[in-house]
């Protein structure tokens, strides 16, 4: 009988590719999702799913005696960076507490492997706009300190416990499920690739370029953008280094090369065929000109080889999914 995967999380936008991904490759996965972001409907392969709260101590528990985990890969969390710094105690309750709950339920039952999404936003700004794993870590708002935070208590537990974990630290995901089964569903969502879709449909009146002086090539901010498809097998790649014997550590996920604001909506653009309102505001607060992946350790422990590699595909595959979904 093969092991039953917990993954929490499991119906938003990353998870629910990663359980479609474990679950093509024969695993067999559990999902605990309070459906706060997430949707019922992203589980495509009859995944059992157990709506709850991690917050929900007794329903956890109850949830581990009965399939007896020893693998967990933990999505659930608040992701939004501005709604952060505004509500700071919903991200340090929703991220950090509730990691510390499960951690303590991953203990107290014997878990023995444990994937966490983590974030580059852990970083800050990473010295030449350059993030390697060894980087001072120093981020600037409530949701990178409080999942740096639980990265901490994951580093701690590993070392008091007989648990090895993997925290991935993706950079800019993009994209949808090639085959537009699948993929970002967010209300109100602020990712650009996203955002520029909808404005080629109509749905949004224009977009905005937020700086346009940034000390970049064409003076608009650089990001490292990773198809999801390619972040979700990374963790199949990190769950067979932990069952190979790996060592506890922390990876970047990301291609290692970045694409401006306007590249990006000049893809838009062309994959569309629309030609997008633009305006030009000024910088955010927070925004660093340039966030790219040093991502060489992934590839080397876990040999992840992307598949998806490509700003064009990427921007192809998220106007296939934005199309389906404004057709709904």
């Amino acid at each position: 009988m093969s092991e039953t995967i917990l993954v929490t999380g499991g119906c938003g936008y990353i998870g629910s590719h990663v359980v479609r991904q474990l679950s093509e490759s024969g695993r067999t996965v559990v999902v605990y999702d309070n459906l706060s972001t997430g949707f019922r409907d992203a589980l495509t392969h009859g995944e059992e799913l157990v709506e709850g709260d991690l917050a929900d101590r007794e329903r956890l528990v109850n949830l581990f005696q009965r399939h007896g985990f020893t693998t967990v890969l933990h999505f659930a969390a608040a992701i939004i960076a501005p709604e952060s710094v505004s509500k700071p105690l919903k991200y340090y309750g929703n991220n950090t507490r509730n990691t510390l709950g499960l951690l303590e339920t991953c203990v107290k039952h014997g878990v023995r492997r444990f994937i966490f999404s983590s974030t580059a936003a852990v970083y800050g700004f990473p010295e030449g706009g350059v993030a390697s794993e060894e980087s001072i870590m120093v981020p600037i708002n409530p949701y990178g300190t409080s999942k740096l935070m639980s990265e901490w208590m994951l580093r701690d537990v590993g070392a008091a416990h007989d648990m090895q974990y993997v925290a991935l630290r993706y950079f800019n995901v993009a994209g949808a499920d090639p085959q537009a089964r699948m993929g970002q569903r967010t209300p109100d969502a602020t990712h650009l690739i996203k955002v520029a879709c909808q404005a080629a449909l109509g749905m949004r009146e224009s977009i905005s370029v937020y700086g346009t002086d940034y000390p970049t090539p064409d003076g608009t901010g650089i990001r490292d953008y990773i198809h999801i498809e390619d972040l979700a097998s990374a963790h199949l790649c990190a769950l067979k280094y932990l069952e190979s014997g790996g060592e506890s550590t922390a990876m970047n996920v990301g291609y290692g090369h970045g694409s401006s604001v306007r590249e990006v909506l000049e893809i838009v653009k062309k994959v569309s065929g629309v030609d997008l309102k633009v305006i030009e505001a000024e910088r955010r607060p927070g925004d660093p000109a340039s966030l790219v992946a040093k991502a060489d350790k992934i590839r080397t422990l876990t040999r992840w080889q992307p598949r998806f590699n490509n700003l064009e595909t990427i921007v192809a595959d998220a106007w296939r999914w934005e199309s389906r979904l404004a057709g709904r």
